[in-house]
């Protein structure tokens, strides 16, 4: 059963949120503006991943956009916050970056882009901000704000030079241009592309190997990755983050090992 994060409530600042079977699906639902985000949204979806970080029930999660035009384009261009200055704009940023979503690290469960569209400015900018992304074959990525003359602040910049070689990323960065799913791919990106009625058969099979993982070891190596990017791989091994001294000693770690013991597939407790 599907159960809304607000029993009874419609969704507000149309994003929706929705839980079945350990998997939250988050839907950016604006497709008359493509799924541009305004400052509703924006606080709307950091309203969410902080609900899906408090919720234990959660395993993985999805992020998309309504319809099949665009998983998002960014701001949305016709949206007051436009009338801010560039400077202050850069004030206001929130640490979590756009959609409260590209430069967060504590949302300690995987996270899927199902990208279906355009995924533009700060829409690319939460692909970023995600672990696993998904593309149909029509898909478009690209950091455009230069071409409008911003500047992409809400992790763009720092965020592609971490994921894709240096001049691949400059390519896109110094030019504003679109590349298409396939492109994204061979340059790291992407995980896979798909035709646009093979996508969600594409996510589940993400989905399904992400929840064949004890939960316990998927938030630890999660919360190793995001926590000790700066260090070296020999410091960051040392490291005694929360989540992974709870995997260590977890009820998921006896489960597997008698599991595979007794050749049956692991129940997972997540504790």
């Amino acid at each position: 059963m599907s159960r809304p994060t607000e029993p009874g409530a419609e969704p507000r600042d149309e994003v929706r949120l929705e839980v079945t079977d350990h998997v939250a699906r988050v839907t950016i639902d604006r497709p008359a503006v493509l799924n541009a985000v305004d400052g509703p949204t924006h606080e709307r979806l950091c309203e969410i991943w902080d609900r899906i970080e408090a919720d234990p029930d959660v395993r993985a999660v999805v992020l998309t956009g309504a319809g099949e035009r665009a998983f998002c384009v960014g701001a949305d261009m016709s949206a007051a916050a436009i009338a801010k200055t560039g400077l202050e704009y850069w004030a206001d940023l929130d640490p979590n970056g756009f959609g409260g979503l590209s430069l967060r690290t504590t949302l300690d469960v995987p996270v899927i882009a199902r990208v279906n569209g355009y995924a533009l400015g700060g829409g690319m900018e939460m692909v970023l901000g995600c672990d696993i992304v998904v593309a149909a074959e029509h898909a478009q990525f690209g950091l455009t704000e230069p071409r409008v003359g911003r500047i992409p602040l809400d992790g763009g910049v720092f965020q592609l030079v971490r994921r894709i070689p240096h001049t691949q990323a400059m390519g896109m960065l110094l030019t504003g241009r679109r590349a298409k799913a396939a492109e994204m791919q061979a340059m790291g990106l992407v995980n896979e592309v798909v035709p646009a009625a093979e996508l969600d058969a594409a996510v589940d099979r993400w989905l399904a190997d992400i929840l064949a993982c004890a939960p316990t070891s998927l938030r630890a190596v999660k919360q190793m990755v995001q926590r000790t990017a700066h260090l070296s791989a020999q410091d960051a091994r040392a490291q005694r983050l929360p989540a992974l001294m709870a995997a260590l000693d977890s009820e998921d770690s006896k489960e597997g090992v008698r599991a595979f013991q007794e050749k049956r597939p692991p129940v997972w407790p997540g504790r």
